[in-house]
């Protein structure tokens, strides 16, 4: 518990692993990871399957813009260099820092949100619905999937920031939630660079 840690000099240089509580999430919090991973796998294995199942509707190379995929790659991979620097301030109890980091994360994670939109909106108008075609369907699936996950990770985030704003600290109870909360913004990172790689990049250039 956070009581059996002396904190009178300060907190412990990672306070969010520095009670068993603490820790136990942390360990589970990988288990749980672990089965996203499966899940997402999953789904990559069936778009590959079925990306070749265009039917009558439009393929991969017609719709696709490599320029907009770019852009919402960028605003990942900068949401997800803030957060590390948001957890680089909680480690040095610099709890202001901290939350304007993870603000900038999620301005960041609603741009993408943003674009996401924008691209399946405009894919539904040059006629590639949901039930157009096998690629069709397990295309919105997979990245459907992940811009749920965006959603999820950008709530967390909201609710961690409006939760704690008033405490004016960190402390050996919300430090391990938003590390956790770090954690899974990472690994949504991670997997829309799989996403990009294999759905995208692949799809356009046949391989």
């Amino acid at each position: 518990m956070s009581d059996s840690v002396d904190t009178s000099q300060g907190l412990p240089s990672n306070p969010e692993k520095a009670t068993l509580e603490g820790k136990n999430k942390f360990l589970g919090f990988w288990v749980f990871l672990g089965g996203e991973t499966i899940m997402f796998a999953t789904f990559f294995g069936t778009f590959l399957g079925l990306r070749e199942g265009t039917a009558a509707g439009p393929s991969a190379e017609e719709l696709f813009s490599l320029p907009l995929v770019f852009i919402m790659t960028m605003l990942l991979l900068t949401s997800s260099l803030t957060s590390v620097l948001a957890m680089f301030s909680m480690k040095k109890n610099n709890f202001k820092t901290m939350m304007i980091l993870t603000a900038v994360t999620v301005v960041l994670g609603l741009a993408f949100l943003g674009f996401e939109i924008y691209e399946f909106v405009e894919y539904v108008h040059h006629g590639l619905g949901y039930t157009t075609s096998a690629f069709a369907s397990s295309f919105y699936t997979l990245v459907g999937l992940h811009g749920a996950h965006v959603v999820f990770g950008l709530c967390w985030f909201i609710t961690l920031m409006i939760r704690y704003s008033r405490t004016g600290g960190i402390t050996l109870t919300n430090a391990p939630k938003f590390y956790l909360a770090s954690l899974y913004w990472h690994f949504i990172d991670v997997v829309w660079v799989f996403i990009f790689t294999v759905v995208y990049l692949m799809s356009i250039g046949g391989a």
